[in-house]
């Protein structure tokens, strides 16, 4: 008899298999001899973007990309390879050269995934080398514009009044084990845990498409990928995750303005390099990423989206990557989210 290979099991397969190859290559890289004659780079750069082209990832990577090639005078390539809320482009990542020509750009979910998919051999986020946070940004809420709701208030009453009736609201997200996905989940602990529907798109893309057709009823995203919806009135927000007001919605309140306890969620975007990333390149690329982000064009780009830019040290990463694991992993075991 024929035993049916699932879409996990498939999955899990390739995962396995990549991280197998990494680790022996990497082997091989390790007792090579200087990777790079010269000084880095002498090629152009690649920035894996592990989601499709559009969203706030992409965007990030394309918004530095020019400027980033102007100031180390190379060519900066972005490559996407979406799937599983990033992470196979992280698994390409973990299994390429530390020499600085394969940078990987990542977001808020690679600190989720792991704990959603268990069994599947997620890329463990704290495994990369850090690099620089691109971005920040607060998420906000949204409603379509024909809902009746009109503020948070409305909205949580709405929530707990449908879980009573035995219809939860249903809420869209780019995917199952995301950050928009958990942070649904954190919101909906604090509101009580009354049961709530998630329906799950492959990228917020499709999400937003249908809840602006009124197929789903709320959504959580980055500020920057609901912007062109808000100021065409074709979504209405009503919270945003940050500890004070957002500039492009100066309307719009916080969790602590609603009476949501512990609930700030910043989404953050950086740069990681393979593990065994130089030292050397590490500082070239942080110093590349602190000048870039300093430029106006790049601040007006990022802030009229309702995003920050980043910039700091390879550490501050690191710290925000750790938190936002352990964080996401507490929320995930609380709520026993697993999508496999």
């Amino acid at each position: 008899m024929k035993t049916k290979t699932t879409p996990h099991a498939m999955l899990r397969r390739k995962i396995t298999q990549g991280l197998t190859l990494g680790l022996a290559l990497g082997a091989g890289w390790a007792s090579a001899p200087a990777l790079a004659q010269g000084a880095y780079p002498t090629k152009p750069v690649t920035l894996m973007v592990g989601f499709p082209p559009g969203g706030q990832t992409d965007f990030a990577a394309r918004v530095i990309s020019n400027s980033l090639a102007a100031n180390l005078g190379q060519g900066v390539v972005i490559e996407n390879k979406a799937g599983v809320n990033g992470n196979l482009g992280s698994a390409d990542i973990m299994r390429s050269a530390p020499d600085g020509y394969r940078m990987l750009v990542g977001n808020g979910s690679m600190t989720v995934t792991p704990h959603v998919f268990p069994t599947l051999g997620i890329v463990d986020p704290t495994k990369f080398v850090p690099v620089g946070i691109l971005l920040q940004s607060p998420l906000v809420l949204v409603v379509p514009a024909a809902s009746p709701v009109k503020d948070f208030a409305q909205f949580a009453a709405l929530v707990k009044e449908r879980a009573k009736a035995g219809k939860g609201v249903d809420y869209g997200t780019p995917g199952a084990g995301s950050l928009v996905h958990v942070t649904t989940e954190l919101m909906r602990e604090r509101l009580g845990s009354p049961a709530m529907n998630h329906v799950p798109y492959k990228g917020s893309g499709p999400a937003v498409i249908d809840l602006m057709a009124g197929r789903i009823e709320a959504m959580f995203d980055a500020t920057s990928v609901f912007d062109p919806y808000i100021k065409s009135g074709k979504v209405r927000p009503i919270l945003v995750t940050s500890s004070s007001r957002v500039a492009s919605l100066p309307d719009v309140p916080t969790p602590a303005e609603v009476g949501l306890k512990d609930f700030e969620i910043i989404s953050f975007i950086g740069m990681y390099g393979p593990p065994g990333t130089r030292p050397e390149v590490v500082q070239k690329l942080n110093a590349a990423i602190n000048t870039v982000l300093k430029e106006p064009a790049v601040i007006r780009s990022f802030q009229e989206r309702g995003d920050q830019p980043g910039g700091g040290t390879p550490e501050q990463l690191d710290a925000m990557t750790r938190a936002q694991y352990k964080l996401w992993g507490d929320v995930v075991k609380a709520n026993k989210i697993h999508a496999e």
